[in-house]
């Protein structure tokens, strides 16, 4: 299982490099920039101290549809209430989510917003999952570096289990590959026209479990067959 850590626009280079020291600290490698600042500076450097590979070594992009293609589950992070989507779920679910759909998918990307206004509505509902860090107070809010360091601990517990997985037809019966096809099969049925009753079920679609993953490609290859792609 790969990860990747994904920041969006990120304006303070200081908060770039403790996020590279944070998710090395906990086992992680690959770190994303979306537009982010100028942030290979003294500051950055700094923050990340014993982990300025990962700074150096991370990718810009200059969108999060670029920045995230290929990757079989997006997670989504915010701070907002509840507005465009009916579940948030805690960060701390995560590890349960993931271990649930066995080999159906093979890398998971997390993406956080900006340091002031967080993602967008619209980027939230580009992720499969949104998820929260439950906090006590709306005020003040995580730093952003402060809660990529909760969610690489959060996910640490995969990196150390190191359980050997093997992939079974994963482009035919992977996570991914059912997406598409309940995405072709609800726009086929209109129900992609109702944008928040697709965005529930595809939402409800990523909390599926491997088996559950693969009966729903039986369904979903049934309705191909008989109604064509």
């Amino acid at each position: 299982m790969k990860f990747y850590f994904i920041l969006v626009e990120p304006a303070v280079p200081g908060n770039i490099g403790a996020s590279a020291r944070a998710i090395k600290t906990m086992g992680f490698t690959n770190l994303r920039l979306i537009r982010p600042c100028k942030y290979l500076n003294q500051e950055a450097v700094k923050m990340a101290h014993g982990s300025v590979d990962i700074l150096r070594n991370a990718t810009i992009y200059s969108s999060l549809k670029e920045a995230t293609e290929g990757i079989d589950l997006l997670i989504g992070t915010t701070a907002k209430k509840r507005s465009a989507r009916e579940d948030y779920h805690k960060c701390s679910d995560l590890p349960g989510i993931i271990r649930n759909k066995g080999s159906s998918f093979q890398s998971t990307g997390i993406v956080f917003g900006r340091e002031e206004s967080g993602l967008t509505n619209a980027e939230l509902l580009e992720c499969d999952l949104v998820t929260q860090i439950p906090m006590n107070s709306d005020y003040p809010s995580l730093n952003l570096s402060q809660a990529v360091m909760i969610y690489a601990y959060v996910l640490s517990e995969l990196v150390i289990e190191k359980k050997e997985t093997v992939t079974v037809n994963r482009d035919e019966e992977g996570l991914n590959a059912l997406k598409l096809k309940t995405d072709d099969m609800l726009t086929a049925l209109g129900i992609k026209d109702n944008p928040t009753l697709y965005h529930r079920i595809m939402e409800r679609l990523i909390l599926l479990g491997e088996d559950d993953i693969h009966l729903l490609h039986s369904v979903t290859n049934k309705f191909q067959e008989k109604y064509g792609q």
